[in-house]
């Protein structure tokens, strides 16, 4: 049975209390004494109010718990009226718009004897209970009166620039994917009873039945500012239109920062001019496009990387290629040149279904790593399908990846295709507990999509075999999370590439290919607010996720679509994330071992997954780290202050110290200690992984 809550607050925007004072009166308050107005006033509003409002079925369905403030005025004339109402549904507003509409038209409130505008705010807490008894604030003087009328008027202002800037909020656009901003979205949710965390990005409107993002960001804006420049920069974006039945928001962004290492590099520098378009035709319908143009020059381990000269990852026709975003071209003497493309269509015909299509990344797993999928490869075509009812979400994505170093085999000028088809079933058996399975097949480009992975609900393994017995890849894996307590989450994966039955006694055996991660999160530290901490351990066998061709393997643009480096490797990882106001810090300790190929890359020690495993070390006696090992220590010190709430914008200054010590050191992996300082403005819109 639903109850009702209600907690009515009065306002004062231009008045104090005294005898010359008259609040709104109803008829069935007339003759009331003006001492007793007010409490008259107040029951019989929330009388009317909830006579008519009625929780939409929407909200009832999904268990909505939390608050939805309005704020309205009874005018001069007597009239009710709406100023504002922040909810995550759309559903809440209109509902509470309608029941405003019947309130019949009252004596409106007086100030020595003229007729004034009096503001209210009603919080209308779900589920809703009557019972709770109302309260008031009052003002003793008129210094008090000033200071609640500075306060009401920075509040109506802050909650009209909310209602224009974050349009995207009730939209199906993904928030962009960080890892420092999605720390409160992934508690409230742990905080909530059937929630799955493990399919990222997440969208706007997924979030906002958890966590309220309107509310959030409120407290960041700045209403005192009133030039439209001042507004841009801590606001607002750039160009935003609202009309009935769409809205688009448009933005020009840069990430530029400067920086220096301890190399012979003079200095290092990242230049990126960045336009993001997003938009929304109607309810159902949203669609983004961001496009970055961008020079840098970067710390010497990190350099080393981009131009390597290894032919199996190398992009042909190119300069380098840069981590995470793709094929690189000189500019000027010693930096790069590395354009990026991003943009998707999404749709949700109903509550159960989201579905989207375009080009960017997608990130399976509650861990800062993963090894079902990662966000550590370029931008690739995909297709999205994810379904969440009852106790389960489904997700498939179907990709278009390129492999720039593989030639297609019809046209040695054009870069190899590859399709990869994933389902991700994530299913919670209790209110603590949440299993997931996934399942991949890889298979060339050459004869186009095959149309039998497009099915949503078969096992990809069986289409896969039955294909060929060579003729792609598939990979399995489970996911595990348990709440352990309110702040306290342990999580898991286990991803199988191949494995030997008949050699479980000999887990050395190449054919013995797997990858698992245990992980640990803990919000709000002993208690201090908005404290986390993570603790990761990944651990990948030898030729993991490798093929006998490259073009099958699980990569996509020369690199893994799983963990950063790729496999035959341990890695721990400690994460302490802090934030209060504006500023937020971050410290992240790596450490680890991983097997390199030598420079001559003719055998495979299991480390590289584009060099094919039918070029192997050994058959038996396979252990993490063979090859020329190397020891990695990183340690990765943030720091950055909020600018602008609507599109991210913020100051940064950023250490990072690495360790990395092989054996034998390479073009692509020099040895050595880098220490590098950074600073800038940046946009936070993407993870750009530097820990390798």
């Amino acid at each position: 049975m639903i109850r009702k809550y209600l907690l009515l607050v009065l306002l004062f925007p231009s008045i104090y209390y005294s005898q010359t004072e008259r609040y709104p009166v109803f008829d069935a308050c007339k003759g009331e004494n003006i001492s007793d107005l007010k409490n008259c006033f107040l029951s019989t509003t929330k009388k009317h109010f909830f006579e008519e409002f009625k929780t939409p079925p929407i909200v009832e369905n999904e268990n909505y718990k939390g608050v939805a403030n309005v704020l309205f005025v009874v005018t001069k004339e007597g009239d009710f009226k709406i100023i504002y109402v922040n909810s995550p549904y759309e559903e809440i507003k209109t509902e509470a718009e309608r029941a405003f509409k019947v309130f019949p038209r009252i004596v409106p409130a007086k100030y020595n004897n003229r007729n004034i505008e009096m503001q209210f705010e009603l919080p209308i807490s779900f589920p809703i209970d009557a019972e709770t008894e109302l309260s008031t604030n009052t003002t003793k003087n008129t210094t008090d009166v000033n200071n609640q009328k500075e306060n009401l008027l920075a509040i109506v202002e802050k909650n009209r620039i909310a209602d224009s800037t974050f349009l995207e909020h009730n939209s199906q656009l993904n928030i962009p994917f960080t890892h420092q901003r999605y720390v409160d979205y992934e508690f409230a949710m742990h905080k909530a009873d059937g929630t799955h965390t493990a399919s990222k990005p997440y969208t706007y409107n997924e979030v906002n039945k958890y966590f309220d993002l309107t509310d959030f960001k409120k407290k960041f804006l700045k209403p005192e500012v009133k030039s439209w420049v001042g507004n841009k920069i801590w606001n607002e974006h750039l160009l935003q239109v609202k009309k009935k039945d769409f809205w688009l928001t448009l933005d020009f962004l840069v990430d530029v920062q400067f920086g220096k290492d301890n190399s012979d590099v003079a200095y290092t520098y990242k230049n990126s001019r960045i336009l993001t378009v997003n938009g929304g035709l109607g309810n159902k319908f949203s669609y983004s496009a961001t496009v970055y143009e961008s020079q840098g020059r970067f710390a010497d381990y990190l350099n080393s990387y981009i131009s390597n000269r290894s032919l199996l990852t190398r992009p042909k026709n190119s300069e380098g290629l840069v981590p995470g975003r793709g094929k690189a071209k000189g500019f000027k003497e010693d930096s790069f040149d590395y354009p990026v493309a991003e943009g998707y269509l999404a749709f949700q015909p109903n509550k159960f279904m989201q579905f989207q299509f375009g080009n960017g990344k997608n990130f399976i797993g509650d861990g800062y790593r993963s090894f079902v999928l990662s966000d550590v490869s370029a931008p690739t075509t995909y297709l999205k399908m994810k379904v969440d009812f009852w106790k389960l979400q489904y997700t498939n994505i179907w990709m278009w990846n390129t492999e720039p170093s593989i030639s297609a085999a019809s046209n040695p000028n054009e870069h190899a295709r590859k399709y990869i088809a994933a389902h991700y079933l994530s299913l919670n058996i209790t209110k603590k507990l949440n299993i997931g399975f996934f399942e991949t097949a890889i298979s060339s480009g050459e004869q186009g999509f095959d149309a039998g992975f497009l099915n949503p609900v078969i096992f990809y393994r069986s289409v896969e075999f039955n294909r060929g017995e060579d003729a792609g890849n598939a990979i399995i894996g489970l996911t595990g999370k348990y709440k352990l307590n309110k702040n306290i989450s342990l999580y898991s994966q286990l991803v199988v590439d191949e494995f030997s039955i008949g050699n479980l006694n000999n887990l050395s055996d190449w054919r013995n290919k797997f990858a698992y991660q245990l992980g640990a999160k803990y919000f709000n530290v002993f208690n201090v607010d908005n404290l986390f901490l993570q603790l990761e351990y990944n651990y990948a066998r030898p030729y993991t996720f490798a093929h006998q061709s490259a073009i099958l393997n699980y990569g996509n643009y020369s690199q893994p679509m799983a963990h950063l480096w790729g496999a035959n490797f341990y890695e721990a990882i400690a994460i302490v994330r802090y934030t209060k106001d504006r500023w937020s810090f971050s410290t992240k300790l790596t450490l680890g071992k991983k097997g390199f190929d030598f420079e001559d890359e003719t055998v495979s020690y299991g480390g590289n997954i584009y060099q094919s495993y039918n070029d192997r070390f050994s058959d038996t006696g396979n252990e993490i780290g063979q090859g020329n090992t190397a020891n990695i220590f990183i340690a990765d010190i943030q720091t950055s202050y909020l600018l602008n709430p609507s599109n991210n914008l913020s100051l940064f200054g950023s250490f990072l110290y690495r360790k990395f010590t092989p054996e034998i050191a390479t073009n692509a992996y020099p040895a050595g200690n880098t220490v590098w300082f950074s600073a800038g403005i940046k946009a936070d819109l993407f993870n750009w992984y530097k820990d390798f």
